[in-house]
């Protein structure tokens, strides 16, 4: 299959979906907010996101606004061959802003895109793509590391995590409690982790939000807040994911429990 390059307006009403193809969203115009599988951030002109297949995204539009969207399945040219390295960039979802070199190649992208009568070829589509994925790897994940690895020092960063559930985490934040480059950093987490940054981070909100539902009696969508998910429909989703239940389920099983005093007095009851 090929990439397909096209420019829509988002819905100012949330709206949520997954693909089985990965998507490069570009803001031309106005400001959206996008949560992908837990991270979440804000787009407006000259700044985009990296939305991986199959990640559950939420996005909403704000007023007036228009997106340059790439829809690249795995299998597409731009990401095979000669290209395949540039499907690293769909490890994990991340934000990322133009600078002035990828600006003039957007200008001129979207000057190809205006000129062509109906619509851009798939080859020509293809080959704006795989030079547009080609330079934006180059700045974000075209670092080659050191061949030495050092150990990271976890405890710090699940402090620092921990601190900031609330909040978007990227990669550079945790990168930078390691001193460390982004590609370097991310090339040490996945060797000591087996883990993308990403999904260490994600597990560990999902952690925390189980511990909020054992623990405490917070309600689902300020659980949902506190742990850096933009929606309860969004930790709902990546909580029966990981435990295969919905946190509505777990709570209603710890509600449920007897409580220590409960059965300490049936236990004086029958005595």
């Amino acid at each position: 299959m090929s990439s397909v390059i096209r420019q829509i307006p988002l819905d100012t009403a949330t709206q949520h979906h997954s693909h089985d193809f990965h998507q490069i969203v570009i803001g031309l115009q106005g400001r959206a907010e996008f949560e992908i599988e837990g991270l979440g951030g804000a787009i407006s002109a000259l700044s985009g996101c990296i939305v991986p297949a199959n990640h559950v995204h939420y996005y909403v539009g704000q007023g007036k606004n228009r997106q340059l969207i790439l829809d690249l399945p795995a299998d597409a040219p731009s990401l095979t061959g000669y290209h395949h390295e540039l499907s690293r960039l769909f490890d994990a979802p991340r934000f990322f802003a133009l600078d002035k070199p990828l600006q003039h190649y957007l200008d001129f992208l979207l000057l190809e895109q205006s000129s062509s009568q109906d619509s851009l070829s798939a080859a020509q589509s293809d080959r704006l793509a795989a030079t547009f994925l080609g330079c934006l790897h180059a700045r974000l994940g075209g670092e080659t590391p050191p061949p030495a690895k050092r150990r990271l020092n976890l405890a710090k960063l699940d402090r620092f995590i921990d601190r900031h559930l609330a909040a978007p985490i990227s990669v550079a934040d945790l990168a930078g409690q390691a001193c460390l480059s982004e590609a370097h950093f991310s090339s040490c987490f996945r060797e000591q982790t087996g883990l993308s940054p990403w999904q260490y981070v994600r597990r560990r909100r999902l952690e925390a939000a189980r511990r909020l539902l054992e623990e405490s009696r917070m309600p689902l969508s300020q659980i949902a807040v506190s742990t850096g998910f933009a929606h309860q429909s969004a930790l709902s989703h990546a909580f029966r994911s990981a435990f295969g239940c919905p946190p509505s389920q777990l709570r209603r099983a710890v509600l449920e429990r007897p409580s220590p005093r409960d059965a300490t007095n049936r236990l004086q009851h029958t005595t």
